[in-house]
């Protein structure tokens, strides 16, 4: 019998497996717990060793990293600059903390065990803008000074570039701030009357006769027009039917792709032509197809807040993010929560057979918590287990999982009665001295926060921030998990389910048990010829007998 132990926190893991097809299957008895010894390197206190700086080194037996393509099915790291690192002092993170940082989020050597491992940073805007968030941009073309210099974006772009690491830019498009030299010349040639001047239809206007309803407009001082502004008065809307607008924006897109930058994330995708989303998929469908002639493997990602019959519409010409799995009320928070991981499952095999037959290169965006949600430790606790069953489900999956920062230290923090978005946006915990501040706004309370910081973390084997590397590092090593065909697994009866996934001669299968109860299973009946139980993550620990697979309560497991 193989048997292995996540200790908690802590992952084992061992050696190789084949499989063929998945099914239904019923289950045999519930099973005593299959907890017993690890394979992990722990030391005498249940940790892992510690290098000379006091870090924890994850390094897990027979599970090195794997070839890795140089292609998009990896996991990013979103930052929201202004909150997470602080290199001058000044109290507001910038580019210049995130190159500091960069052996925390990945040191260039998949096994080394000493950085997070996350494949893909997401920048919130870091273009000049006069608030805190940087989605009212004043000019594209000049990096706001407190978050460093255009020079200091290239240097990030080239070391990302070094580690293996894509670096894509939040490009907010739909609308600019009301401070852009763009806008100023538009308010003038209105003021002027000047029809005949190439900014007069630069954003859409109306007249107070003609207002579309449904829409949000407020007054072109010194004229008797309107001009289009659904986010605020602050965030004037682009006209999309003018050419200068659409050229003006592709080059733009360039400018920042011969920087280095490997793609963007658009904002609002939805909006740009409000309450229509066809002639939006048809812009971008453009845009897309105009930059992917200047880089064929440009990542991009768009944020349409919606269900699936919405995101589905935009997905010939560009990846969504899933937001039907996010939020606590998502599938991932209701499988963590006990759920049904087979029904999880089925989801995602549905999901992707849509969207592939849409695109042959889509992919699954899934996340649990961004900039503009609460986040997820609020809802799911760590100590129940929740929150690690639901990094789980989402980060030992396919496509392109994204990952909040601080989402690895288990930070908190909402919206709550004070209803501002800088709630959510709270200073990086690093324990370290960094002077990064909360931003502008926050009024979240600091005795509701983890004490949980970085260095605190980083030092403990048991941590959820060293779960979370064991978590990318198991998905590394098995680039399966990732790619390939995925086939949906379920068992009549338990909350036992996962799916497996062919991909260039390679074959896993991935199961979660979701229940509080330990299960035994066996495989055999659903098809599986299995000879290897690789890894076991979670709040218990599992073994494979031949093909009777027994796996504690909350607790996932990697087979060959």
């Amino acid at each position: 019998m193989k048997k292995m132990s996540s200790l908690l926190l802590c992952a084992a893991l061992l050696l190789t497996i084949s499989l063929s097809g998945c099914g239904n299957v019923p289950a045999s008895p519930a099973a005593e717990p299959a907890s017993e010894s690890t394979a992990a390197p722990l030391d005498s206190t249940g940790r892992f060793p510690l290098s000379e700086s006091g870090e924890a080194i994850v390094r897990l037996e027979g599970l090195e990293s794997a070839p890795q393509p140089d292609d998009n099915a990896r996991v990013f790291y979103e930052i929201f600059v202004g909150s997470f690192s602080d290199s001058d002092g000044d109290g507001t993170g910038d580019l210049r903390g995130i190159i500091e940082r960069m052996d925390y989020l990945n040191d260039g050597e998949p096994d080394s065990g000493l950085s997070l491992g996350v494949e893909g940073l997401w920048l919130t805007p870091i273009f000049l803008s006069p608030s805190y968030h940087k989605y009212d941009v004043t000019d594209y073309y000049t990096i706001d000074p407190a978050f460093g210099s255009m020079e200091d974006l290239e240097e990030l772009c080239a070391l990302c570039h070094e580690r293996g690491v894509k670096l894509i830019l939040d490009l907010p498009i739909n609308h600019t701030g009301s401070q852009n030299l763009w806008f100023s010349k538009f308010k003038l040639a209105h003021q002027k009357g000047d029809a005949a001047d190439p900014y007069y239809d630069f954003y859409t206007w109306c007249t107070k006769d003609n207002r579309p309803s449904g829409r949000s407009f407020s007054p072109i001082a010194g004229s008797d027009e309107l001009y289009e502004c659904n986010f605020s008065g602050d965030m004037p809307e682009l006209n999309f039917d003018n050419e200068l607008v659409r050229e003006t924006l592709l080059e733009l897109a360039k400018f920042y792709l011969d920087k280095g930058v490997d793609g963007f994330r658009f904002d609002a995708a939805k909006y740009v032509y409000y309450g229509d989303h066809p002639d939006s998929v048809s812009f971008w469908q453009w845009y897309l197809d105009e930059l992917r002639a200047v880089k064929p493997e440009l990542y991009t990602v768009a944020e349409v807040w919606d269900a699936d019959g919405i995101t589905d519409l935009y997905y010939p010409a560009l990846n969504c993010f899933d937001f039907t799995v996010s939020q606590s009320g998502g599938l991932i928070a209701e499988t963590a929560k006990a759920g049904d991981a087979g029904r999880y499952a089925a989801y995602v095999e549905s999901y992707l057979q849509r969207v592939k037959a849409l695109r042959a290169d889509a992919m699954i965006l899934p996340f649990i918590a961004n900039h503009d949600t609460d986040r997820a430790a609020g809802y799911l606790t760590v100590g129940s287990g929740q929150m690690q069953m639901a990094a789980n489900l989402y980060l030992l999956g396919p496509g392109s999982p994204f990952i909040y920062y601080g989402e690895e230290l288990g930070m908190r923090g909402s919206r709550g009665g004070a209803n501002t978005d800088a709630n959510r946006r709270l200073a990086m915990l690093w324990g370290d001295g960094d002077t990064v501040r909360d931003p502008i706004g926050t009024s979240y309370e600091a005795s509701k926060q983890t004490d949980q910081t970085a260095a605190v973390q980083r030092g403990r084997g048991d941590s959820l921030y060293n779960y979370y590397k064991t978590l990318l590092m198991i998905r590394r090593a098995n680039p399966e998990i990732a790619r390939g065909e995925y086939r949906a697994v379920s068992f009549e009866g338990l909350k036992l389910g996962g799916f497996t996934s062919e991909w260039e001669g390679g074959s896993v299968c991935v199961l979660h048990n979701t229940s509080l109860s330990a299960v035994t299973v066996d495989l055999a009946q659903a098809g599986l010829s299995v000879s290897e139980l690789r890894a076991v993550i979670g709040m218990g620990g599992a073994a494979l007998e031949g093909t009777t697979l027994s796996i504690d309560g909350q607790t996932s497991v990697v087979l060959r």
